[in-house]
């Protein structure tokens, strides 16, 4: 027994008290009395008690005295020794002779304790009535009256009654047990125990229906078990009920039955719009029906009223499930209709009630589900907009409407992880034998390239697709042809070919105005950064602007730009705000995508930590909904984060697990990140000559090959290992050839690398000591720490060889500091063994610094100063009241309690502030 623990001891005490007792159990339908009445038998039995047993019966209710005798005959066999009156009393009751009238409650009453005394005077008896909300009003006053006189006998009496059936037990003064139900913690253990393994959403769906109900959780997994994952419409927004066994229809069927037509029609209509049930009446969405005239079912039972607003509100969920189950189809299309006038303003709400209330093709409801469907799609409900979606072309009057609708929903389907659904919904519209539509061509090419990485076909198909719109004379911007360009431009990302990219140009030059200008962005910053990404950062700080109209891919794709020019923090806040809901019920694919970008930037910011985190979340997520691609994609991350923190083994685990997947493929994006790997590996190790190796597999010295979106990113390293290993020319080479690509203009961190890169290769002192200045004082050069940390690194070894230890110290110090925090422990090392070099002991920093996490460091620099909040959140795009949170954490981590005390907390001197 689960959950029981409190009415389990109340109840062994009962047992365990020598006197004579009466116990009364009341509770909803199913709550667990009769497994608390056989608990009660069980101990009862093991105590040595006689435990008789009754169950009262609706049938029987109305025979006099019918309850009583089947709770006494076992006993009658002891009658025959009661005196002559009480043995009369018996045979008048029990119809064993006698012509008399039936007896009073008090005689009868006193003739039952004499029976059950005699029959508890050689072994103690325990009476255990169920259901005794049905027993007949004459045996239950008489076993009131008993009840209240059994103190100093050995008899106890132990009822369960229904509390939503009057009875007689109610007023008859007897002790009481309510008996409630199971809290949320034991409602799991029991449904776990008894139906384990459940999917997560169909497990959810029947621990909301039971409500702590164990009879519910019990019954109900396999009827609910074959549902798809994915709920309708109408059960997101209104109520459709669940599939319920007959004995739980049963619960509250004959009392919906007993109710007049209007007042079922009212329940119905407040059934299939959500109305509250039980406990969650406060978790219902948005504004619900509400039910009137419903006094005969509140009075009965079913409805309950909300204290704070007065309205009706179902008794439990099983009574919304039951109104809807025993409504005909013609009735609950009646309430849908009704409630679609209802919701008039509410485009979700009355699209839902109107699909559910329409029967033959209508144009009307079709388009009012098409704009429910973009409303949702907008709110993170991309699940629902397919379902809607599809309904839509169902109801759809003409062919091309169909084809078109079922066009939008598959596109959906595919970026909400539905690819199975995706192509049944290209199938269905493909069925009639007619040629493959642009539109289907979306989705195949979609599902080739996310499911199995299949860049080579699916760039043929969607190309293919483009020149047929073009060739055909289109003249206005269209939806399906947009969604062809983005899926051309990312397959060219992720095939990362120049032959690809230019045939990409070409077709989208050709096409002119009808590529839109989101479309544009991702082509300059998707592909090759380093030619076409100057001024990308500004274009897309403008589209964010607009970010209310954006659908949520826009959103992702658009993050991805910023990502290519180093400007994704100032949007991380969005992305995580929504990433959520789109991962739950959204765009799924779209959901991913944000999850990857949101590591990256965590991995930026030196936030590592959370970067692990989030990429096995999004590794986890990607490998169930079989989304191979995006799979290897987050292994792809992860190996770049462990070869950065130094744990080469699995990094390099990961990059032959990747690249032996992607490089057979044709997919450039994946085999640049896993030579990225070997690179970043390898100068971890200070195994130079390989991270040179695999620093010009991705570009070679003295320039950066076009379109591979690594080459710029690995600037530093290939300078770094062509320096280690004697290649001063190449090096200097590489670090003018981002000068003189205008790499500082295009991004704050290639900005960052670019002067690093300059003032180590430089061999002009004056030269070295400007691109120095220029990298540690960049505005943004906080932003991305493990950068900052090697140029720190390579400039206190310097000042080391060239100006002596002691002007070395403070500049390594913030080196070895950085990349403690940080968690590179490899680098670490490196920079403490410079730091002994210069005559340090090692790390000056104190414990509490390391105790602060990147971002909370870089607000205490910043606070320490002399920036304000509001000035500190407009640097690193964070609200005062963050920066202020993050500033009260930070302070007992120091020891200090005022901004005052930061600057020597932190161990700066004035005028070394460098953010």
């Amino acid at each position: 027994m689960v959950g029981r623990e409190n009415e389990q001891e109340t109840l062994s005490a009962f047992v365990a008290d020598p006197g004579g007792r009466a116990l009364v159990l009341r509770g909803d339908t199913g709550v667990g009395k009769s497994a608390l009445l056989d608990y009660t038998a069980d101990i009862a039995t093991a105590g040595k008690h006689r435990v008789i047993r009754a169950a009262g019966v609706e049938a029987e209710s109305e025979l006099p005295f019918a309850g009583l005798h089947q709770f006494l005959y076992p006993l009658l066999t002891y009658v025959d020794r009661l005196d002559d009156g009480h043995r009369r009393v018996f045979d008048v009751v029990f119809g064993r002779g006698g012509e008399s009238a039936p007896p009073s409650v008090m005689t009868l009453g006193i003739a039952v304790l004499d029976l059950l005394s005699l029959a508890a005077s050689q072994q103690p008896l325990l009476l255990v009535l169920d259901d005794g909300q049905w027993f007949d009003t004459s045996s239950t006053e008489v076993c009131g009256f008993v009840g209240r006189r059994l103190t100093g006998s050995s008899v106890k009496l132990v009822v369960g009654l229904r509390c939503d059936v009057p009875s007689g037990f109610d007023t008859a003064a007897l002790t009481g047990l309510t008996v409630t139900t199971l809290s949320e913690k034991a409602s799991e253990e029991l449904l776990d125990m008894h139906h384990p393994g459940l999917e997560s959403n169909i497990r959810r769906l029947v621990l909301d229906e039971a409500q702590g109900n164990p009879l519910a959780l019990l019954e109900l997994p396999p009827y609910v078990r074959g549902r798809r994952a994915e709920r309708t419409p109408e059960e997101l927004l209104g109520y459709s009920g669940i599939p319920l066994p007959q004995r739980l229809q049963q619960v509250y069927g004959a009392r919906i039955e007993s109710l007049g037509g209007p007042v079922r029609a009212e329940l119905l209509r407040g059934a299939l719009d959500g109305v509250g049930a039980g406990t969650a009446a406060g978790r219902t969405r948005g504004t619900r029906y509400r039910m009137v005239h419903a006094d005969e079912a509140a009075a009965c039972g079913l409805l309950d009223i909300d204290p704070l607003t007065g309205d009706f509100l179902f008794r439990h969920p099983l009574v919304r499930s039951t109104v809807v189950q025993m409504a005909t189809p013609n009735e609950r299309r009646v309430a849908h209709a009704a409630l679609a006038g209802v919701h008039r303003e509410d485009v979700e709400r009355r699209a839902t009630h109107l699909a559910a209330s329409t029967v033959d093709p209508d144009e009307e409801v079709a388009a009012a589900l098409e704009l429910a469907a973009e409303s949702a799609t907008r709110r993170g409900g991309a699940l629902a907009a397919v379902a809607w979606l599809t309904r839509a072309a169902e109801l759809s009057e003409s062919r091309e409407d169909r084809s078109r609708r079922l066009g939008d929903a598959a596109f959906i389907a595919g970026h909400s992880g539905l690819l199975d659904q995706a192509q049944q919904l290209v199938r269905s519209d493909t069925a009639s034998g007619r040629q493959e539509s642009p539109a289907s061509v979306v989705t195949s090419a979609y599902v080739a390239l996310y499911e199995d990485g299949d860049v080579r076909s699916s760039r043929h198909q969607v190309l293919a697709a483009v020149e047929t719109i073009r060739d055909s004379g289109a003249r206005e911007p269209d939806e399906v042809l947009t969604r062809l360009v983005n899926l051309l431009l990312a397959i060219s990302q992720y095939a990362g070919d120049e032959t690809g990219w230019a045939q990409a140009h070409e077709v989208l030059g050709s096409l002119g105005d009808l590529v839109p200008p989101l479309s544009r962005i991702y082509q300059d910053a998707w592909g090759d950064v380093v030619r076409r990404g100057a001024g990308v950062d500004g274009r897309v700080d403008r589209a964010f602007a607009e970010l209310r109209d954006l659908e949520p891919w826009d959103v992702s794709r658009l993050a991805v730009a910023a990502y290519h020019v180093d400007t994704l923090s100032r949007y991380r806040p969005h992305l995580q705000r929504i990433v959520d809901r789109e991962v739950e019920t959204g765009a799924m694919v779209t959901g991913m995508t944000m999850l990857h970008l949101i590591m990256l930037d965590q991995i930026a910011v030196g936030e590592w930590a959370e970067a692990e985190r989030t990429g096995q979340r999004c590794l986890e997520l990607t490998t169930s909904h079989r989304h191979a691609l995006f799979a290897h994609h987050s292994r792809a991350y992860l190996g770049l984060l462990a070869a950065l923190r130094g744990d080469t083994d699995h990094a390099r685990e990961l990059q032959a697990h990747v690249d032996t997947w992607a490089r057979p493929r044709g997919i450039g994006f994946l085999t640049q990140i896993t030579d990225t790997i070997g690179t970043t590996a390898a100068l971890a190790e200070g195994d130079y000559e390989a991270a040179y190796l695999h620093a010009i597999g991705i570009t070679p010295p003295g320039t950066f090959t076009p379109y591979a979106h690594q080459a710029p990113r690995t600037l530093l390293d290939l300078v770094e290992a062509a320096l280690h290993t004697g290649r001063t020319e190449q090096a200097h080479t590489h670090a003018l050839a981002a000068h003189h690509a205008n790499l500082p203009h295009i991004s704050p961190r290639l900005a960052l690398i670019t002067h690093g890169a300059l003032a180590m290769t430089t061999t002009d002192p004056t030269q070295a000591t400007h691109h120095y200045h220029q990298a540690e004082n960049h505005p943004h050069a906080p932003h991305f720490p493990y950068e900052l940390a090697r140029i720190r690194l390579a400039h206190g070894t310097r000042l080391r060889h060239t100006h002596g230890r002691k002007a070395a110290r403070h500049t390594l110090t913030l080196a070895a500091e950085a990349f403690h925090r940080l968690g590179a422990r490899t680098w670490t090392e490196r920079a403490q063994a410079e730091l002994r070099a210069a005559g340090a002991a090692g790390l000056t920093s104190s414990a509490h610094l390391a105790a602060l996490t990147w971002q909370e460091r870089r607000i205490a620099d910043l606070a320490a100063g002399g920036l304000t909040n509001k000035e500190i959140g407009e640097r690193m795009h964070l609200s005062p009241r963050t920066v202020s949170s993050h500033l009260y954490r930070v302070f007992p981590k120091l020891g200090i309690t005022s901004r005052a005390a930061l600057r020597d907390a932190l161990g700066k001197a004035p005028g070394e502030q460098t953010v």
